[in-house]
């Protein structure tokens, strides 16, 4: 019983395969069938649509910021030099790179004992210089009197002569009287002339003195010099650097030293081309005193200054190009000359403009717009700035329209497309600020203490990096939850990356 059981079974199974083997043959067979049927009938092509992101054309007032980099400088600085030479007898304390000093701070002292000696000298030679012309202006006096003396006895001597002409003219007197008279009156004139020439005489001597004492004064002026040139002062509050000197070395005339900067008073130098410097230029030709920024990009912080252009440079420089403009900083802590930074110039407003993707527009200056069935006409655009991703145009006509924002070779004039339009935010809601959060909490990564405090040790052992900057990422990483892009630059530089 059971061998017939089993015999029916296989039976009905080997029937069940034969059956399915036919409908499935049967299938092939109709389908190659129907296959070849509509082979020679043709096909009817269908309309492909492309999925397109859309932004709208919002005219309005738009400021365009020009960017390019340059190099801070100082715009105070001095070279210290060594007046005289001679051997180094003191340093200031700390006399060193990087050292603060205040207006009139003693920074060095040559030796000095030449000098004293020689200052002691030339005011020796100014006191006998004085007491020469003393002397000789005793001397005139002297000499004048006598004068006068001498020019008494002429006159008595003429008064002599005329009392013995008049006596000898009344028969009174005699011609011997009268003859000795006229040659008392002439020694007396004798007497007076050598009298003038010991005045004059005098006088030269007095002049002479005056000369000596002048030249004496003179060379006490240039021996106080010589003293005052073995000292060396900081004529203005500000940093050293470039220090090559030590105490007890010996100096040249004329040798720097060190290099004093003001920091207080820096200015960033940067080359712009041809087309940007005339957008900067005013109605008069001259340079705008436009504002703009610098950023100092410090491990993840960027330290912020501001200021104003300031001139440009006289001349293009040989194998350079476009203008060499100079920008005055306002305040710039943590900024030191030499330092390369990113600069934004802020140029003058535009009216009717559009802020739209730099992908929008082709090299034709053309944008896709979207027309009401859905397809994309191409209408032209004028660029006026790019502005990193994005460029500034002037579209007439277009205000409100939709735009692509991408263009792809698939895309075209006439192409249907189904527009993707951002999601409006939520009211009260900031949609950037709602997008960026689940990236941010993302980018953030909890440390352990060990790790925190290497880290932490790592940058207050930095000496290069600006004291904001230094706290700013200290105050970072003692927060709970630190950035992941700052834990790795760390990490990074603290293994020689």
């Amino acid at each position: 019983m059971r061998f017939l059981f089993r015999s029916l079974l296989g039976v009905f199974l080997f029937t069940l395969s034969v059956a399915l083997l036919a409908a499935a043959g049967y299938t092939i067979y109709a389908a190659v069938q129907a296959s070849m049927a509509e082979g020679d009938r043709p096909r009817m092509a269908q309309e492909r649509v492309f999925a397109v992101r859309l932004v709208t054309v919002e005219s309005g007032t738009a400021t365009p910021v020009l960017e390019t980099f340059g190099e801070v400088r100082a715009r105070r600085a001095l070279d210290l030099r060594a007046p005289i030479g001679g051997r180094v007898a003191k340093l200031a304390d700390g006399f060193e790179d990087g050292a603060m000093v205040r207006a009139g701070d003693l920074l060095m002292r040559l030796d000095d004992d030449d000098a004293r000696a020689a200052r002691d000298m030339a005011q020796a030679d100014l006191r006998r210089a004085e007491a020469e012309l003393r002397e000789a202006e005793r001397a005139t006096e002297l000499a004048q009197e006598d004068l006068e003396a001498a020019v008494e006895q002429r006159d008595l001597r003429a008064r002599a002569l005329a009392r013995q002409q008049d006596l000898a003219g009344r028969g009174v007197g005699s011609e011997a009287a009268v003859e000795t008279a006229e040659l008392a009156l002439s020694s007396a004139r004798q007497a007076v002339v050598s009298r003038r020439q010991a005045v004059a005489q005098t006088e030269a001597n007095a002049e002479q003195a005056e000369t000596a004492l002048a030249r004496q004064r003179l060379a006490l002026a240039e021996a106080e010099r010589r003293l005052a040139d073995t000292t060396l002062h900081a004529a203005f509050d500000g940093t050293l650097s470039e220090v090559s000197v030590a105490a007890g070395g010996l100096l040249t005339a004329n040798e720097r030293i060190a290099r004093l900067i003001d920091p207080a008073e820096l200015e960033v130098s940067f080359r712009v081309s041809t087309a940007q410097y005339s957008r900067l230029l005013g109605d008069d030709g001259a340079l705008v005193r436009a504002p703009m920024e610098i950023g100092l990009d410090v491990m993840d912080t960027e330290i912020m200054a501001t200021g104003r252009l300031d001139r440009v440079g006289a001349s293009v420089g040989e194998g350079q190009t476009g203008r060499l403009i100079y920008a005055r900083l306002d305040t710039a802590p943590g900024f030191l000359p030499g330092d390369f930074v990113t600069v934004r110039v802020r140029e003058p407003a535009l009216e009717q403009v559009a802020r739209l993707p730099a992908t929008a527009v082709d090299a034709g200056s053309t944008v896709l717009v979207l027309d009401g069935s859905e397809r994309l006409e191409e209408a032209a655009v004028e660029i006026l700035r790019r502005q990193g991703d994005d460029v500034l145009v002037r579209a007439a006509g277009l205000d409100g329209a939709e735009v692509v924002a991408e263009r792809a070779p698939t895309l075209g004039a006439g192409i249907r497309v189904r527009p993707v339009r951002p999601d409006p935010p939520p009211p009260g809601a900031d949609a950037g600020a709602a997008d960026d959060e689940p990236r941010a909490k993302a980018a953030m990564v909890e440390l352990s203490p060990e790790r925190r405090a290497e880290l932490i040790a790592f940058v207050e052992g930095n000496d290069r990096m600006p004291e904001p900057a230094r706290q700013r990422l200290i105050a970072q990483l003692s927060s709970e939850r630190v950035p992941a892009q700052v834990v790795e630059r760390l990490e990074s530089r603290m293994r020689g990356g």
